[in-house]
């Protein structure tokens, strides 16, 4: 996470950064990202699936000296309707946002906003 005139950055992620990416390849950039102090937000989020591996992947890179872990949230698929399961349209998963233990703590998540704190001097740079 780079700081600059006393503010705060963090990455907004477009969907065309990620969607060339395999599924492995993915978690990869996220964590190596994360790893590295930033804090990201995804246009099209995480599946399910995506965010349980994460989470896994995280577990075994887990340092308490240098790396304690990741706070993540996002919203789930949109409901997929009827007529939708039919034809085969899947819906997209929503944002999610995603960032160094340390640094990020959800506050609250509603259907419409996800609210974050980012906590500034915790060894970013």
């Amino acid at each position: 996470m780079a700081k600059k005139d006393g503010g705060i950055a963090f990455n907004l992620i477009s969907h065309q950064k990620l969607e060339h990416l395999s599924s492995s390849d993915k978690l990869k950039y996220i964590l190596n990202e994360v790893k590295e102090g930033r804090i990201l937000v995804l246009e099209h989020g995480l599946t399910p699936t995506e965010q349980t591996k994460l989470i896994e992947h995280t577990m075994k890179e887990i340092n308490h000296d240098t790396f304690i872990g990741i706070e993540i949230g996002g919203y789930e698929n949109e409901k997929v309707g009827f007529f939708q399961r039919v034809f085969g349209v899947a819906k997209k998963p929503r944002m999610t946002v995603i960032g160094p233990a340390h640094l990020l703590k959800m506050v609250h998540k509603d259907n419409d906003m996800i609210e974050t704190t980012i906590i500034p001097g915790k060894g970013a740079s």
